[in-house]
């Protein structure tokens, strides 16, 4: 018996919020919406995925955003990430890897990194 790999990451997000993340899971990390089924899409959110990623938004009535908790994406250009998200935070506590942290639209801690 083992986990053989991870299927999907998720995270919530807040009613009407779908354009917003559109916007930045799409546009600007460059992962691809995909179809929720039909009996998931009435609830809201989004499905994204890219090369063995997953991310599904859930729509939470009472959302907070998550601080600690996140998502790490392993990337191929961090720079170009990093020019892409004003905001990030480059952080060089983890050996091996350059990374940074954002936020996400609705303020979920994202992490991108690239082994160094």
């Amino acid at each position: 018996m083992r986990i053989t790999r991870l299927h999907h990451v998720q995270l919530a997000a807040p009613r009407g919020s779908e354009p917003l993340l559109r916007e930045f899971y799409e546009g600007v990390l460059g992962l691809r919406e995909v179809p929720k089924p039909p009996e998931l899409a009435d609830r809201g959110g989004a499905w994204f995925r890219g090369d063995g990623v997953e991310v599904h938004l859930g729509i939470e009535d009472d959302f907070r955003p998550a601080r600690k908790a996140h998502p790490a994406f392993l990337v191929d250009d961090l720079a170009a990430y990093a020019a892409k998200l004003p905001g990030a935070v480059p952080d060089h506590l983890f050996p091996g890897y350059r990374r940074i942290y954002v936020s996400d639209p609705v303020g979920n801690r994202i992490e991108l990194l690239q082994p160094v």
